[in-house]
């Protein structure tokens, strides 16, 4: 028996700095195996905060060293289907392409800690705060069983749960 393909995950943010890339590393954790996730923004800073760098490494023991701020047209033009594509600022969700595959599509918005003021501890509290909620998102999206997060039956159960902007599901 062929082992199941993981589910592909996008995370888009509009500079790929911060939000989605912390996203994309969480999940990966998180994910266990289950997601390929990638991240993108619509007009792409070119290069990842060091906070967020940070953050993945003193809170979670994740290394993202490797992790580079990229655009989404990068997959576009791939033509890499999704299964979910989450967007995780304001101006991505407004910007979001329609993607091949038609998959879930769904908003989790967290304040911008690259647009956090004050002291450098004031700076990283704002990347603590940040990644912890999109911690917790993450963690109770993974908690869903496979069968669960299959589109068909997303769409079969879809009038019993909606993704809200708060990242949770709701009966």
């Amino acid at each position: 028996m062929p082992d199941k393909k993981p589910f592909k995950v996008l995370v888009l943010c509009t500079g790929n700095s911060a939000r989605s890339i912390i996203a994309e590393y969480l999940w990966r954790r998180l994910g266990k195996g289950r997601f390929e996730t990638y991240s993108a923004g619509s007009t792409p800073t070119g290069k990842v905060n060091p906070l967020a760098l940070w953050v993945l490494k003193d809170r979670y023991d994740i290394d993202a060293g490797d992790a580079r701020s990229k655009s989404w047209e990068e997959f576009k033009a791939a033509g890499v289907q999704f299964d979910f594509v989450i967007t995780v600022c304001d101006k991505a969700q407004e910007a979001c392409p329609v993607w091949p595959g038609q998959p879930i599509v769904a908003h989790w918005g967290s304040p911008d800690p690259a647009a956090a003021e004050g002291t450098e501890a004031q700076k990283r509290y704002a990347f603590i705060q940040v990644a912890s909620q999109i911690y917790q998102r993450i963690s109770l999206f993974c908690a869903f069983s496979d069968e669960k997060l299959e589109p068909i039956a997303i769409k079969r159960i879809g009038d019993q749960f909606k993704i809200q902007d708060e990242g949770q599901m709701a009966r």
